[in-house]
């Protein structure tokens, strides 16, 4: 048994030891998850601000010149000011305005009926750019929220978990999924079918040792690598991008450490179906990109998703990772809540690893 255990030992040095020296390696595995953390952290981004606003305006009054102060004091709106009638159309074409406030005559007596609660006609026209969608509705669900202000009647509303409406809040857990998946699975399975080209996981094969040691001892130090970017990425996320840990550091470390595991048994797995370092390369980074950014909720709601493609996200790891970490880091969720989840990760991970043992004892065989 201790003689197991040392050459068990021996071998997790060595792979650490060959790990250090690859210089190359270190720098993707370390540099580039904090650069895209960073970037996707800061560019993905759907908060609507700078709607810029101009205006058609038949007849000054005061109550239009105080309307109009409340987009110019709104950090969502910047005013263009007065426009035409005639010009609005080619205003929005030529992009100066993304929006057009279109005053009637009798705005006054309109808005006195209003206030009165008494049936009246729209308090203005409002004319929107909507060659992109969704910045069209969200735009003019402020812009009426400014027009009627304390006009209209509206209920209530109470925002939780994220009442800022950060994007960073919502994207930062799909970000965390998407880049595991990819650099551990591209790591891992690399380092392996590096060795085969090179003709020794041959030599390692045949030794006494068994297979199991082997690709164990190989997945030990990109585990521990996969833990300094968890740290490092985990602290960008609180006093970078602001992103609450609300249900805890050790839940979410819980939860982040079994998926790093199964992005490492990915690897492994791709390791076994590749022969050539570009053959793993491309399966494991973009092979995967498009399922785990399409398909685990990280963009798009998987209930938007065509029911065939829903059942198909069932097998993304992605999912049920982001899953967890939006309830653990934004609802705050007790670990209990969110067991389902991390059940499936954990069968996953099982899996992946015995399909990926049972392919190398294959080949030995």
């Amino acid at each position: 048994m201790k003689r197991k255990r040392g050459i068990f030992i021996a071998f997790v040095k060595k792979e650490f030891w060959h790990l250090l020296r690859d210089s190359r390696t270190l720098l993707v595995a370390l540099l580039i998850p904090v650069v895209l953390m960073i970037l996707f952290g800061f560019t993905i981004n759907t908060e609507l601000n700078n709607v810029r606003v101009g205006f058609v305006i038949p007849h000054p009054s005061e109550s239009i010149r105080r309307m109009t102060e409340k987009f110019s004091g709104n950090p969502y709106f910047t005013s263009v000011g007065q426009i035409p009638p005639t010009r609005i159309d080619e205003i929005l074409r030529r992009g100066v305005a993304d929006a057009v406030i279109v005053f009637p005559e009798d705005f006054d007596r309109r808005l006195s009926a209003a206030r009165q609660g008494l049936p009246a006609e729209p308090l203005a026209q409002l004319v929107m750019d909507a060659s992109n969608p969704n910045t069209a509705i969200q735009g003019a669900a402020y812009l009426q929220g400014v027009i009627l202000g304390d006009v209209a009647v509206s209920p209530e509303v109470r925002l939780l978990f994220n009442p800022q409406m950060k994007s960073a809040f919502y994207f930062v857990p799909g970000i965390m999924g998407m880049l595991f998946l990819i650099i551990c699975a591209m790591l891992t399975s690399v380092a392996i079918v590096r060795e085969k080209e090179r003709g020794s996981m041959e030599v390692l094969l045949v030794s006494p040792v068994r297979p199991l040691v082997i690709i164990f001892a190989k997945m030990i130090p990109y585990f521990f690598l996969s833990c300094v970017n968890l740290a490092t990425i985990l602290l960008l996320s609180r006093y970078v991008l602001k992103v609450p840990l609300t249900a805890g550091i050790v839940s979410i470390l819980g939860v982040s450490l079994l998926y790093i595991a199964l992005s490492l048994a990915v690897g492994l797995f791709i390791s076994t179906v590749t022969h050539r370092q570009v053959t793993a390369l491309t399966i494991s980074a973009m092979g995967l990109i498009m399922p785990s950014v399409m398909l685990s909720g990280m963009l798009f709601p998987i209930e938007n998703l065509p029911r065939i493609l829903q059942y198909l996200s069932c097998v993304i790891p992605a999912r049920w990772f982001i899953d967890a970490m939006r309830k653990l880091m934004i609802e705050g969720l007790r670990f209990t809540l969110i067991l389902d989840d991390f059940l499936i990760l954990l069968g996953m991970t099982v899996a992946l690893i015995a399909l990926a043992l049972l392919r190398f004892n294959d080949k030995i065989d």
